[in-house]
């Protein structure tokens, strides 16, 4: 099968999207299919690039007009994006990401050149306020002709079907992977001097909850062996700059900015915690990578993240300042236990004394000596349990995996990527079996939308490719080779 991904989020932009268009292009590859991506240019990041494997990347000269995605228009990069399509010979259009502009641009050319289309949607909207309705709306146009739709979790598929309304027959559940063969833990990394460093990977923006974070940092301010690492960059970014100032924690709070997705493990693997205030979220490729790293996962409970891990290799919280910060010391409380454990020594907590007695977390846990307080035999249960399973049992009821290496093996367990190109494999099977559409079909499928207007700049854009197609015929065009 020849495949191009569509997307405006790509390399050298970091994100989940960005490194699921590579990931998955990457073992379509190694299968013997042809993949290329299409995205817009990045400052001087012009032109035909080629990455690993020879995956090639189509950097179309188009400027970004908001947050990393081009300016609407469909009917300007007609001439660019047919150009690519039929002289690649590509068979299936794969869009990514509701936000993509690009990506909904390159479905509706793809579907009047009598291509076959997918779309993958990776986020989750709302339906109160005015830019979720505009956006629902032209999803509602943009997916009306698309062959199959792709969600990444159960309440994604849900949302999609409501907002874009569907058939639920069109769309399927796939998630996301993680490489847990790169992702692997080294507590070696980690502090040796009792600090304890919580990390914190996301773009810096409004809906990846930055200002529950921003509320939460102030909290450890007396606790001096607490460490922040927060990488990504965005708008909220000064936020975080004036919480740290304000509290007089510039050498607690470390802020590595945007980094390269190779770097990302370097940096979970110095972590003990990682935190994720998320406000709305699909799927959330960040925590499965961190728990894979071994990391003990805290995160808000919103969109598909309670599908995304077991109970215990992730603590959930709500969307507010005080579930999240509790959330925290629950892990902080995991992972002390889990130390003492490791020493022959069972630890009593006390939640109310952790952040503030003596400004410093080890002071808020009591150690009791296991000859005086427990039997030897439990001693020694619990000491051979945690050292071969890497488990730690009865902490609120959950067997919480706190060996790093366990947590690894049970992340490679549960995603793979072969897994996720299988069956995406089985999508792109399904609908290039399907009867090509003709300009009738595709009218009344756009119809079905209710916007009118809509239907003129489809028959312009139509005119425009018969226009293409009398000066420069594709049977005239060079096709490349594979």
């Amino acid at each position: 099968m020849r495949i191009c991904m569509v997307t405006d989020f790509f390399y050298p932009s970091i994100g989940g999207v960005e490194e699921h268009v590579f990931n998955l292009s990457q073992i379509l590859l190694a299968h013997g299919h042809k993949v290329i991506v299409l995205t817009h240019s990045y400052g001087d990041c012009k032109g035909i690039r080629y990455l690993t494997n020879g995956l090639k990347v189509y950097y179309l000269p188009i400027k970004p007009f908001y947050n990393q995605c081009i300016l609407p228009t469909i009917l300007c990069q007609i001439p660019l994006i047919r150009c690519v399509l039929l002289r690649e010979c590509i068979e299936v259009v794969h869009g990514h990401s509701a936000f993509s502009t690009l990506a909904h641009e390159a479905m509706i050319i793809g579907n009047m050149l009598g291509l076959r289309t997918v779309f993958t949607d990776h986020s989750l909207f709302g339906f109160a306020d005015l830019s979720a309705v505009f956006t629902n709306k032209m999803l509602q146009i943009n997916l009306s002709n698309v062959n199959h739709c792709i969600c990444v979790s159960h309440i994604g598929k849900e949302n999609t079907v409501l907002r874009a309304r569907i058939p639920k027959e069109k769309v399927s559940v796939i998630p996301n992977a993680v490489d847990t063969a790169l992702f692997t833990p080294d507590p070696s990394k980690r502090p040796t001097d009792g600090t304890i460093n919580i990390v914190v990977a996301s773009r810096l923006v409004y809906r990846k909850g930055i200002d529950l974070l921003a509320g939460v940092i102030p909290r450890f301010r007396h606790t001096h062996n607490i460490h922040f690492i927060i990488v990504g960059d965005g708008p909220k970014r000064d936020l975080l700059e004036e919480v740290r100032e304000k509290n007089n924690m510039q050498n607690r709070v470390e802020l590595i900015g945007a980094v390269e997705h190779s770097q990302v493990r370097d940096i979970l693997v110095r972590g003990h915690i990682f935190v994720n205030t998320s406000l709305t979220e699909a799927y959330c490729m960040a925590i499965v990578e961190a728990a894979s790293c071994g990391l003990q996962v805290v995160s808000t409970r919103v969109g598909g993240i309670p599908e995304v891990l077991p109970s215990n290799l992730i603590i959930l919280t709500e969307p507010e300042v005080d579930s999240v910060y509790q959330g925290v010391i629950k892990a902080l409380n995991r992972l002390a236990k889990f130390s003492n454990m490791q020493k022959g020594h069972i630890v009593e907590t006390n939640v109310d004394k952790l952040s503030y007695r003596n400004g410093n977390v080890e002071n808020g846990f009591t150690t009791i000596s296991n000859s005086k307080k427990r039997k030897k035999s439990f001693d020694l249960h619990m000491r051979r349990e945690t050292k071969n399973n890497g488990y730690l049992a009865n902490i609120d009821n959950v067997e919480a995996v706190l060996c790093p290496y366990k947590c690894n093996e049970i992340v490679s367990t549960l995603y793979n990527w072969e897994n996720v190109t299988q069956r995406t494999e089985k999508v792109y099977t399904r609908v290039l079996a399907e009867p090509e559409k003709s300009l009738g079909d595709l009218l009344y499928g756009y119809l079905r939308s209710k916007v009118w207007p809509f239907l003129l700049i489809i028959s312009m854009a139509h005119v425009i490719l018969l226009f293409l197609e009398y000066i420069r015929p594709r049977r005239y065009m060079e096709k490349l080779k594979n």
